[in-house]
């Protein structure tokens, strides 16, 4: 399980390297107005990688309910991992062909890591059925 908890320390922090990543892609990052900053920038790259963030915060609470629902459940710790690990492998994944503007792999690998959650959740209940 300390794998699978480590992906979860992953994912927390995935979306802080898509946006500093915007924030690296515009002009003169203004701090004191963040939103209105990326909101006059030019440079698709920085809307995307700020998109990007987005999104990896939106994936993080199905991620996390899954993996302790597997747990709590006594899903086999092989299969948690084994489904952690890959699920950090898509999203970081996911955030590359974003950010460099490829959309149909994006996709895919949105759905390998939204694949991951529904194996962890659906493992757990059927341990408990």
């Amino acid at each position: 399980m300390k794998i699978a908890y480590l992906c979860i320390l992953i994912a927390l922090f995935l979306p802080y390297v898509w946006v500093m990543i915007a924030k690296a892609s515009g002009q003169r990052y203004d701090n004191r107005d963040p939103r209105g900053w990326l909101s006059k920038q030019t440079d698709a790259k920085a809307h995307r990688a700020n998109a990007a963030q987005l999104n990896a915060f939106e994936a993080l609470p199905g991620f996390i309910a899954g993996v302790l629902m597997a747990q709590l459940a006594q899903v086999d710790p092989m299969h948690i991992t084994l489904a952690s690990v890959a699920f950090i492998v898509f999203r970081v994944l996911h955030g590359v062909f974003y950010i460099s503007n490829k959309h149909q792999l994006r996709s895919l690998m949105w759905l390998g890591g939204f694949v991951c959650v529904v194996f962890l959740v659906v493992r757990a209940i059927t341990m408990i059925m």
